[in-house]
């Protein structure tokens, strides 16, 4: 996926909001998803996130990919299997 605003917002449907989980690594959701009543998605270090999220990498001041290796383990703590 293209690393832009707009590729970002309609992944999630909308306005982003970032979630940074440690140094290299975030979270991007719907920044209105509650008020825009989105269903669950998930429970991710005790933030229980609605609609559509991406886990991404973090690059400097960019969003970049995750390696294989920290998304099979980013998945495994999601409760969901690596596809």
């Amino acid at each position: 996926m293209e690393n832009t605003l707009a590729a970002l917002q309609q992944a999630v449907g909308g306005y982003i909001e970032t979630v940074t989980f440690c140094v290299d690594a975030a979270i991007v959701c719907n920044e209105e998803g509650r008020l825009r009543g989105l269903p669950y998605n998930c429970d991710f270090l005790d933030i229980s996130f609605v609609g559509p999220i991406l886990v991404v990498g973090i690059d400097g001041d960019e969003m970049c990919s995750l390696d294989d290796g920290d998304a099979a383990l980013i998945l495994h703590m999601l409760g969901r299997a690596a596809p």
